[in-house]
């Protein structure tokens, strides 16, 4: 009867262990498979994250492109202008007699940049910075544009503008000084540089307006190239938006 009883409890002991294993692979098959299906999840998230990221996620250097073809159609940008004064007096000798004419020419001039030489080497995107280089042409004067209306001219006469030609020729002395007069004021440092920021204004404008629409956040620097270089300062190396746009073609 004692044998009998302890090998009873033996006997279902056991009984248990192959169904108890059984449901130990199962439990970890189990497990094995959720974590292959989490695992799954977790892949196609990152997919779609990338797609949406590729797809949907503004390019700067796509709207930098587009913004320079809009400025190379315009040909050529004119974002400032002034106007002169010139007065300029010429004198005549001529048998003894002399006379002399003044003549007041008042003129503008347009300070403007031929976007038609812009490429895309000119245009540099660094990621790092979210900075948007750009780099001009030179400012061209463009005039000047005389306004016939108001010229004023004021002369002694005498023998010489009533006998000769000293008077004809005086005017058209007095008529190149003067125009020549209005490029030398036209090119002086201040007014120059008042038409460079005038046209760096506006080519950031015409970059940054778009940029911000696509909800980008960048800086645009905009430089000329005859721009005066300090001593161990270098152009911008960034990698220009042709050079990234050719690579993903």
């Amino acid at each position: 009867m004692a044998d009998r009883s302890v090998t009873e409890p033996v006997a279902q002991h056991l009984a248990q262990q192959p169904a108890r294993a059984g449901i130990g692979a199962f439990l970890i098959k189990a497990t094995g498979v959720v974590l292959i299906l989490v695992l799954a999840v977790l892949i196609g998230l990152w997919g779609v994250q990338r797609y949406v990221d590729e797809r949907l996620t503004p390019d700067p250097t796509t709207i930098a492109s587009a913004s320079l073809q809009g400025l190379r159609e315009q040909n050529r940008l004119s974002a400032f202008a002034a106007r002169y004064v010139a007065v300029v007096t010429s004198r005549q000798s001529q048998l003894g007699f002399s006379t002399e004419k003044t003549l007041i020419m008042p003129g503008s001039v347009r300070y403007e940049v031929d976007l038609g030489k812009l490429t895309e080497r000119d245009v540099a995107w660094d990621a790092g910075t979210r900075t948007l280089a750009v780099r001009l042409p030179a400012v061209e004067v463009d005039g000047p544009q005389v306004d016939l209306a108001a010229i004023r001219e004021y002369g002694t006469g005498g023998v010489l503008t009533t006998f000769t030609d000293a008077e004809a020729r005086l005017d058209a002395v007095n008529r190149a000084r003067g125009q020549a007069e209005l490029l030398r004021q036209a090119r002086e440092p201040t007014a120059l540089r008042l038409a460079r920021d005038a046209t760096r204004r506006a080519v950031e404008r015409s970059f940054g307006l778009p940029l911000r629409a696509a909800g980008v956040d960048a800086k645009i620097v905009v430089r000329f190239a005859d721009d005066p270089v300090a001593n161990g300062e270098q152009w911008d190396v960034s990698r220009s938006i042709g050079e990234v746009l050719g690579n993903r073609r």
